[in-house]
């Protein structure tokens, strides 16, 4: 199956004060069924294979659904949206927490969501772990299914120089619900999956699924994206200033190499000729 949209996801939550114990300890983080969604962030793109690779257009960054809208509200948008496009799903601890903590609420609310389990195949689709076409946890793929450290994906714009974490973290999302910061909450996930999007675009040159040129277009897709929204929503404009800044070998676009010219054969004089 060949997709035509990537989505690079992110949720923000808070603790389901009515599952988790109310001894659970403060410094310890509850489970994924112990989560209540508050923010799901993604950067859309479509997936372009004309030039033999694949280059990623990005349609738009934003949040789901409007701030009025409660939980339940947010995750049957989500899972409707995604049955309907059936995207590249691209996470960071996807697996481990975003999809689980999708899936387990889906269940509170009695949302089934059968194109995630039914799309593909026995070896391909979006439940099998080493399937990175269907579902990307850019994590696990960076740490080789966890024969490498596991890192961060604040490690990983540091590494390459993307801003990360901007007006936020994630332990802060419950103080900042109870001060009634959603705007700030979904702000601060939408800098986690713009990181994503060029983490994960830098990922696909680095394993060949884009070249150096489709690379640099699909990064000047989002800087677009970005240039466009920044005087309605000043956090995408922070998160390019920070980027353009940065110091970093190649933190937006990579070298191109030139195919190299082939020299003229020299001319013989007539006598030399066979």
């Amino acid at each position: 199956m060949h997709h035509d949209t990537l989505l690079c996801l992110d949720i923000e939550t808070m603790p389901d004060r009515q599952i988790l114990p109310a001894d659970w300890p403060a410094e310890k983080f509850p489970p994924p069924h112990c989560h209540q969604i508050v923010a799901i962030s993604f950067v859309e793109a479509a997936i372009d294979r004309s030039s033999g690779v694949e280059r990623y257009r990005v349609t738009e960054c934003r949040s789901g659904g409007d701030l009025d809208y409660d939980e339940e509200r947010l995750i049957r948008g989500f899972w409707k949206h995604f049955a309907r496009t059936l995207p590249r799903v691209v996470t960071w601890n996807g697996r481990g927490f975003d999809l689980p903590v999708l899936r387990l609420r889906a269940m509170v609310y009695g949302v089934p969501v059968p194109a995630w389990f039914q799309t593909g195949d026995k070896w391909n689709g979006y439940t099998q772990r080493y399937q990175p076409d269907f579902n990307c946890d850019l994590m696990e793929q960076v740490a080789d299914y966890g024969a490498s450290q596991r890192i961060g994906l604040q490690d990983i714009a540091d590494l390459i120089g993307l801003p990360g974490k901007i007006g936020g973290h994630g332990s802060e999302v419950a103080d900042m619900m109870a001060r009634g910061e959603l705007e700030k909450v979904r702000a601060y996930c939408e800098s986690d999956v713009l990181t994503l999007y060029a983490a994960y675009v830098r990922w696909a040159l680095l394993t060949g699924r884009t070249d150096p040129a489709g690379h640099n277009a699909s990064v000047d897709s989002l800087v677009e994206c970005l240039v466009r929204e920044r005087a309605n929503r000043p956090h995408l404009g922070t998160f390019l200033d920070l980027w353009q800044a940065s110091t970093r070998p190649a933190p937006m676009h990579v070298p191109i190499q030139r195919p190299a010219l082939v020299a003229e054969p020299p001319h013989l004089p007539s006598e030399h000729v066979l």
